[in-house]
């Protein structure tokens, strides 16, 4: 079961950004983290059986501030129906070799023909 976790870290510098995704990315059985939110202070951590109490309380050590806003299960998206052409309708003919004749000719027209 996938599952997409967003957790708001208080984050005030780039380091402190990088150090939140090494955490989460280092937790067992996430697949992506991404970074969102107007001030990039929301984690979005997705993945299999992600642990997201033991995720918040291990950016609470290491960073500060750290709260569970949302979590739930991925949707997938729709696939695009593609419509399947019948290939039994469609019919192809081999093209025909093409044939070359090399007509023999006399080497030396004007030589004498008796011998």
């Amino acid at each position: 079961m996938k599952r997409k976790i967003v957790i708001e870290v208080q984050m005030h510098c780039a380091k402190c950004r990088s150090k939140a995704l090494k955490i989460a990315a280092s937790t067992d059985g996430v697949d992506s983290v991404t970074l969102e939110g107007d001030g990039k202070n929301r984690l979005v951590v997705t993945g299999n059986d992600v642990d997201s109490v033991n995720l918040t309380k291990t950016l609470r050590k290491k960073i500060g501030r750290a709260a569970i806003v949302e979590q739930g299960e991925v949707k997938k998206k729709e696939e695009e129906k593609k419509e399947k052409v019948d290939e039994s309708m469609i019919q192809w003919w081999p093209s025909q070799p093409i044939l070359v004749y090399d007509l023999p000719s006399n080497p030396n027209p004007g030589g004498c023909s008796i011998q």
